[in-house]
């Protein structure tokens, strides 16, 4: 435990509930401590004692193109300078508007927001408006924020905690929302056999990443969209993880599906807080001022987010085609690291799709949230850390999501499996 962190970390527990702003980073699922971070750079964080770590959490994903991409950080900073915040419409915003329309042909309109989790709750708002229903289906293990109607045996945090459900949620809204197994096709029909007629939306991680990066099985998607037709359901992709993360669009764009409504945040902020809600002009135009639902915020589309998203946005237009080789190079490292595993006598399951992955800690196939919770968190605690004990940043919880950016090259990777080795030499 670095000394700074250390005493750093004391006197934040004085001050904030468990010392964190969000619950993950306590470092308490993996028996350490968290290390505070003063600086970052490509694939790269130094925490305050300037010690280099090879980054994978990078910020939970949004950082695809690396920390501090000077292109990025320049455009925040000559915004800066103009003003941090207007309240009043700007060109930055109907910039990214523009590049999100398309880039996504689903979205056809799109209401900047400040979060994902604020996203999802505009998302379900107006599709229980535009089907004058209440009830929402979703699935163990995704996560889609932290607003009352979706925290129902959810994923991310809440599963590393080991909380099914939050105190504080009204148990009339939790009445509002079924939750069923994710990939599977026969309990989403049972389901809606009996209350399709009373569900306003069905909500899906399209490649769950909050149990751990979990990949839709053939045709669940599909069955989701048909289904979502025969009953009247909104159907909502949560694409604030998937979007921009696999190619210059959604997820939807590669396995094409279109869904009703899309959530995106994340990468489209370029690092900076935003979300967005996007999708058929005629659900979307039931926005206030346009239509009955009302939905605002002081910061939505604020002009640094908005300068930083639509830089980060254009970057990634411009080189589209290097997402195959980022790509590629994910499929190597995961590749690389599964044989020191066998070679180490140490079962695990790598799931991978695009530039992210999770290794669990289990001889079973993971393909919902219980396969995903049969892993050994204890192993998976020594794993971590062993792992930044070598250098290596990696998400301090076994149900989360590694990410890889344009920044990473071959000598991280080099550095990592080198690293994966010493660790299960070390501690295994």
């Amino acid at each position: 435990m670095n000394s700074k962190s250390k005493k750093l970390f004391e006197e934040a527990k004085k001050l904030i509930p468990g010392g964190v702003n969000s619950p993950v980073r306590a470092f308490g699922a993996v028996g350490s401590e968290p290390i505070f971070i003063q600086r970052a750079s490509g694939s790269k964080i130094y925490d305050i004692d300037d010690r280099e770590y090879i980054d994978y959490v990078m910020s939970w994903g949004p950082m695809i193109l690396g920390h501090a991409h000077p292109i990025v950080t320049a455009s925040i900073i000559e915004q800066s300078k103009l003003g941090t915040s207007y309240g009043a419409p700007t060109a930055y915003e109907v910039e990214m508007a523009r590049l999100l329309v398309e880039a996504i042909p689903s979205m056809e309109k799109v209401r900047l927001v400040n979060s994902g989790t604020e996203a999802v709750m505009t998302a379900v708002r107006l599709a229980r408006a535009f089907t004058n229903r209440e009830k929402i289906l979703k699935f163990e293990g995704c996560y889609h924020g932290h607003s009352d109607s979706l925290l129902s045996q959810a994923g991310s945090g809440m599963a590393t905690l080991g909380i099914p459900t939050s105190p504080g949620v009204p148990s009339c809204l939790a009445e509002k929302t079924i939750t069923v197994p994710y990939n599977n096709i026969e309990m989403v029909e049972h389901t809606l056999r009996s209350i399709g007629e009373e569900v306003a939306a069905i909500i899906v991680e399209p490649v769950a990443g909050n149990m751990g990066v979990v990949p839709p099985r053939a045709n669940f998607l599909n069955a989701l969209r048909n289904f979502s037709d025969r009953y009247g359901i909104v159907l909502i992709f949560d694409e604030v993880i998937t979007g921009f993360r696999f190619t210059f669009g959604g997820y939807q764009n590669i396995i094409g599906i279109e869904p009703d409504l899309t959530c995106l945040g994340k990468i489209i902020g370029g690092g900076l807080p935003i979300g967005a809600v996007g999708g058929k002009m005629k659900i979307m135009d039931l926005l206030a001022p346009e239509g009955p639902v009302y939905q605002a915020g002081t910061l939505s589309g604020n002009p640094l987010a908005t300068a930083a998203g639509t830089t980060t946005l254009n970057i990634l237009k411009e080189n589209a085609p290097y997402y195959d080789l980022l790509n590629r190079n994910t499929f190597s490292l995961c590749y690389e690291m599964e044989e020191i595993f066998r070679e180490a006598g140490v079962p695990v399951t790598i799931n991978r799709e695009g530039s992210m992955f999770t290794i669990f800690f289990t001889d079973k196939e993971v393909f919902d949230h219980a396969s995903a919770r049969s892993s050994n968190t204890e192993l998976f605690g020594r794993f971590f850390r062993g792992m930044i004990k070598h250098g290596i940043n990696i998400p301090p919880s076994q149900f989360e999501a590694w990410f890889l950016s344009f920044a990473h090259d071959l000598k991280d990777r080099d550095r990592t499996l080198e690293a994966c080795r010493l660790t299960l030499k070390d501690s295994f």
